[in-house]
């Protein structure tokens, strides 16, 4: 049954701007899908994918998946997407078959979902929609609304696509969140409660389709113009902006010297092609202990990074090769953690999580983000990380200075070229000053613990 909040939304928008058909709504979003027939093997053109109901399917899958190509998508829109009862696109294009966001290429869509939404709702959009980002509420104005049926899907179509580095990926999903915190405002912009957020690869129903909850037709409006990402940040907090200059961090060594002097790196990557990061064997060395450091943050979460905590505990758990079961588990019980920590939306209700988080979460679970830095995991969560002191030194300059001191501790006998020095000789030169000493009184002496007295000298 179509809703009322439809209808109204319907004709406020179709009052005051025009309306865009599916076919060429998503012809101006994804105009450089390839052609039939063509692969692309530098990846100029990546490509929208949508998902589809298909009534005919003998296998009875929910939905299929489908590539959205230039010269076949007139033909493809009437058969697959007009009038179905249930199709999907993000605003994402990818560079293989699959709609996952570690195949993710661009972005050329940034959509948000607003539930709730009627007449009072949409005017109240259009008050904040544009002006000072610094003033209260103000929003981004979008390029498109479309009318879902029961709320309002708000694209921002930038005027040249994002490249989707993982750090990008992961700045895109912090100033998602942000611009999301700022939309969704009970009795103003929406009449749900809950605030809800989502992934920067959700599938949205498309325009043209219908929704077979409520029987209406997914209806999109032109409400602006194309957008910059430098617009867009505008309106979120510094910390939470994208930054494009840094997608990753170019070496300054030249190739030639790179052979030199990682030769393994050089024949994994140039010689045989593989250009995915290499992983350290975190589990082998340390188990699961740098996971478990992470989850002992928990109690630092402040209101507003609880989302981006899980996030960072699926990146540490992929470093450690924790299992996606126990991971998920784990989360869960962080959740009734982070539930403690206040949060509050803009009109002062009380903010909670939802299960929804814990699935966004676990799409950082992904090789893509084993080399993910501390400042970053910082920016996102808040927490400070302690690091290795080298006092300014570079890398380098810290471990040859290192190696020099160890090698003067050696010469003068204070430790070995194995690490530390044993504490067996100085106990044993104790007890020979001092053979009837409790242990207790011993391990005081000499600054060990008791079971280090125990370990070298034998009490009869």
């Amino acid at each position: 049954m179509v809703t009322e909040n439809y209808r109204q939304v319907c004709a406020y928008l179709e009052a005051r701007y025009p309306e865009i058909d599916g076919y060429d709504f998503y012809r101006d979003i994804f105009p450089n899908n390839e052609n039939a027939g063509e692969l692309h093997e530098d990846f100029s053109h990546p490509n929208a994918i949508y998902l589809y109901k298909d009534e005919q399917d003998p296998k009875r899958r929910a939905l299929r998946r489908r590539i959205m190509l230039n010269d076949t998508w007139e033909e493809d829109y009437t058969e697959f997407v007009e009038e179905n009862p249930m199709t999907l696109c993000s605003g994402l294009t990818y560079h293989s078959r699959a709609n996952r966001l570690k195949d993710a290429q661009c972005m050329n869509a940034l959509i948000f979902d607003l539930d709730g939404v009627g007449l009072n709702e949409i005017q109240s959009l259009f008050l904040r929609f544009g002006g000072d980002p610094n003033e209260l509420r103000r929003l981004p104005m979008p390029t498109y609304l479309v009318a879902s049926g029961s709320g309002l899907h708000i694209y921002y179509v930038f005027d040249k696509p994002i490249d989707l580095y993982p750090n990008i990926k992961l700045q895109l999903k912090s100033l998602k969140y942000d611009l999301t915190f700022r939309m969704w405002d009970y009795k103003g912009t929406t009449q749900v409660e809950e605030i809800q957020y989502q992934s920067i690869n959700q599938s949205f129903r498309m325009v043209g389709s219908t929704n077979a909850k409520y029987g209406s037709v997914i209806r999109a409006f032109r409400t602006g113009e194309r957008v910059t990402l430098e617009y867009l940040n505008g309106y979120a907090k510094e910390k939470n902006r994208v930054n494009l200059k840094k997608p990753f961090r170019p070496s300054q060594m030249r190739l030639e010297e790179a052979k030199e002097k990682y030769p393994d790196w050089y024949q994994r990557t140039v010689v045989e092609g593989h250009r995915e990061p290499k992983k350290w064997d975190i589990k082998g060395k340390q188990g699961y202990a740098l996971y478990d450091w992470w989850l002992n943050h928990v109690n630092e979460i402040k209101g507003g990074h609880r989302y981006f905590f899980l996030m960072c505990m699926a990146i540490y758990a992929c470093k450690c090769d924790v299992p996606k079961k126990k991971l998920r588990e784990d989360m869960k019980k962080a959740v009734a953690e982070l539930e403690r920590v206040e949060h509050h939306n803009p009109d002062g209700s009380e903010d909670h999580m939802h299960p929804e988080d814990i699935k966004s979460a676990m799409e950082a679970y992904d090789k893509a983000y084993y080399n993910f830095t501390i400042n970053d995991i910082e920016h996102l969560t808040d927490v400070r990380i302690e690091r290795n002191r080298r006092n300014g030194r570079k890398r380098a300059l810290h471990v040859q200075y290192m190696n020099l001191n160890r090698q003067f501790k050696v010469a003068n006998g204070e430790c070995t070229n194995g690490g530390r020095p044993s504490a067996k000789k100085k106990v044993e030169e104790y007890f020979e000053v001092f053979p009837d000493c409790p242990p207790k009184e011993a391990a005081a002496a000499l600054e060990v613990s008791v079971s280090t007295i125990y370990k070298y000298h034998k009490y009869r």
